[in-house]
Formats: structure tokens, sequence, C-alpha cells
């Protein structure tokens, strides 16, 4: 059986957005009691990301090391018709992950003990970004 849902996440801008009660009512939902859950964000410029969600200065370093890789307003982009984040908001995207695919055991996310499901935005403004979670299994 296959049950796929889309939810509306709205950022703040740039940073992280935990998910993971979100996509764990779904799941739950579903009535699948074993399977698959594959997180899916329909977007070039944000990303999702399996991360610790009990100490928040992971979160932080990650954005601080993430700024090195994939800077703002660097003079050799090309791409910057959305302004000096735009470029690095696709590298950002490309260099993480837009899809992610969870183990489902017991009608939940079979996630590790301080794991979470995190949206992470990579444009200064706030947006609205769609996420297709799709559980499958018996």
């Amino acid at each position: 059986m296959l049950v796929q849902k889309s939810i509306k996440v709205v950022t703040r801008g740039r940073g992280t957005h935990e998910i993971t009660d979100t996509i764990q009512e779904i799941v739950g939902g579903a009535g699948i009691a074993n399977g698959l859950c594959q997180v899916f964000v329909h977007h070039t410029s944000a990303s999702l990301m399996l991360c610790e969600n009990a100490d928040p200065a992971v979160l932080t370093d990650l954005e601080t090391i993430m700024a090195r890789i994939a800077p703002d307003g660097d003079p050799e982009y090309r791409h910057t018709a959305e302004g000096p984040d735009d470029m690095a908001a696709h590298m950002r995207s490309v260099l993480t992950q837009t899809g992610l695919s969870i183990p489902v055991t017991g009608q939940r996310c079979d996630l590790g003990t301080w794991q979470g499901v995190y949206l992470w935005e990579h444009r200064y403004e706030g947006h609205q970004r769609r996420i297709t979670v799709s559980v499958l299994g018996e």
C-alpha cells in the first residue's frame, strides 16, 4: 500500500525548521505498520536533513560551516537574478538533500534517539515550501 500527502511549511527565512512531529503524524495515520517513508521537498533553494534534535548548537554550527562552503554574494557567481543569496541557496540545496528515506516500524519513522527531520531554508526571505511525504509498506 502507498499513502502520499503533501504539506506546506512556511519558513521564517534562512535556518532550520523541525518537521519531525508532522512527518510522524502522517506516518501514524497511514495505517502502514512496516515499510518506508520518503520525504521530498519540491524546491531548489531548500533541503531536508536528519540531524540531532537535542542541542540547538548543532544547527548553528551547521549554518556556520555552510556559510564557508557556499558563501552569499561570491563575485564568481553568474546566477544572481534573485539576489546575493540566490546561487548560494542553490549550492546549499545541491550539497545537502532534497529527499530522505526513513524506515517505518510500528507505524512510526524508526529514527534514532537524537534524530529529527528538518527543512533547511537556504534563502534570507521566508517562503512557503511544499513537501511530499510518501509512506510505502504493509
